[in-house]
């Protein structure tokens, strides 16, 4: 089934060839071109900077936690709610247009956040932060949504070639298949890194410099990477879905009736990758917020950043690992049984009585969760429909979004008031549910595999 109207000009022409140093992931700059790599890493960590940027501004300048998690809150509801838009009109416009824009209003929004911050008289209400909040959730809902599109670039690029008359027979569906998980590997590897990059270059510039430099460095990276992302030559893999009348012929019922069914069913095989991603943030999000109370225990709160970010990195290189596995081994079974891993090393949390031993589990824990969240974009990138899978790609982005908001609530409730292993519970009960749903996935696929 086509998912995307695809350019049949490559993106560089240079020869397909594989290099055994640095292996297959020597084969991403052929496809994309130069520079493309370089690019989707560094122009997506304004959006790891901006949430934790606007809690230790706000709170920095109203002399609130309250207010600042309000305004941190604003962000993640935005950017929840505008990246699914960005996407659908990314698929209807094409990605170009869409990322100029949102960098220009990003851009916008960041220095109208900074500026609302500082002019605002007083704080001695969340009502008195009206308009830092407005500002806060304008900034998130047009932050672009780098990885996301590059996610959509990679698919695009990795199946334009399918048809053996196009290639001559030289490459066939698995060499194809083999490129898309390296591509989806290193995006997930690189989700990582910013992800935790991101809030470590806000705390530093904030404590050494000025709580108000992450923002405008954001600001600044914003609106000189992300325009060179729009416009690089991989954009032009992905072109804007043509509009199509939406079933058959008027007169037949039966014809209308038919696609009408294959939407639902699409719809309904969408929602399953998107509440995944719910649960994985919801697994960040609460696994965050309890490591904070775990750490006061044995340490200072503080720390907490530190042993996440020690998970992030098992992670990311567990991700990059995804590249090298099996074909045979396929989407849903990979899901289940990294899921399984999953489900079951979470329950170790509640073991550790120190924060050493809790490194050691952290790194084990980390195993597995980046493989799940590769896979789950994969199988996102399966069931999408035609001329949809930039809508997707932002769909599963803003899951993990909304997740950790819900995940951080949840376990902030129980840390505060039974203790930091009833926090961790949450984040058992989002791995087994990231199981779950795998569990559904593979039994779906197994029935109906052309889905």
């Amino acid at each position: 089934m086509e998912k995307s109207t695809v350019a049949t000009e490559p993106a560089s022409h240079a020869t397909p060839r594989r290099s055994r140093l640095p292996g297959r992931f020597a084969r991403l700059p052929e496809l994309a071109g130069p520079g493309f790599l370089p690019l989707g890493l560094f122009a997506r960590l304004p959006l790891a900077m901006l949430t934790v940027g606007t809690l230790t501004l706000v709170t920095a300048v109203s002399h609130s936690y309250a207010i600042g998690g309000m305004a941190a809150g604003a962000v993640g509801i935005g950017s929840a709610l505008g990246a699914p838009v960005l996407g659908s009109l990314a698929d209807r416009a094409g990605q170009r247009v869409v990322l100029l824009i949102a960098a220009v209003v990003n851009t916008l929004a960041v220095a109208a956040l900074l500026a609302t911050a500082y002019l605002t008289p007083a704080y001695g209400s969340p009502a008195d932060a009206v308009g830092v909040l407005i500002a806060a959730f304008l900034a998130g809902a047009s932050c672009p949504q780098v990885g996301p599109m590059a996610r959509v670039r990679w698919m695009a690029l990795t199946t334009r070639n399918l048809s053996p008359a196009a290639t001559g027979g030289s490459r066939s569906v698995a060499s194809n298949r083999a490129d898309l998980d390296t591509a989806l590997s290193y995006e997930g590897t690189a989700d990582e890194i910013t992800f935790v990059l991101g809030p470590a270059l806000v705390g530093l510039l904030a404590s050494l410099v000025a709580p108000w430099l992450p923002l405008a460095l954001a600001a600044v990276m914003t609106i000189t990477l992300v325009p060179a992302f729009a416009v690089h030559p991989s954009q032009l893999a992905v072109m804007p879905a043509p509009r199509v009348p939406g079933g058959g012929v008027e007169s037949s019922g039966e014809q209308r009736t038919a696609p009408t069914r294959r939407r639902r069913w699409s719809g309904a095989v969408v929602a399953v990758p998107v509440v995944a991603m719910v649960c994985m943030g919801t697994f960040f999000g609460a696994t965050q917020n309890a490591l904070s109370a775990y750490s006061a225990q044995y340490a200072t709160a503080e720390i907490a950043g530190l042993l996440y970010a020690v998970m992030g990195l098992s992670s990311a290189v567990a991700a990059l690992s995804v590249a090298f596995w099996p074909q045979r081994f396929s989407l849903a079974s990979r899901w289940v049984a990294a899921a399984l891993a999953m489900t079951g090393l979470s329950v170790l949390l509640l073991l550790p009585s120190g924060i050493w031993p809790m490194v050691f589990v952290l790194l084990l824990l980390g195993i597995p969760v980046g493989p799940v969240m590769v896979t789950v974009f994969s199988i996102g990138g399966v069931v999408a429909p035609a001329g949809r899978m930039a809508t997707v790609m932002t769909a599963l982005a803003s899951g993990i979004v909304a997740g950790t908001a819900l995940g951080s609530y949840l376990s902030g409730q129980l840390a505060q008031t039974q203790g930091p292993a009833a926090a961790f519970s949450v984040s058992m009960g989002a791995a087994a549910g990231l199981l779950l749903l795998g569990a559904v996935t593979w039994l779906v696929m197994k029935r109906r595999p052309q889905a």
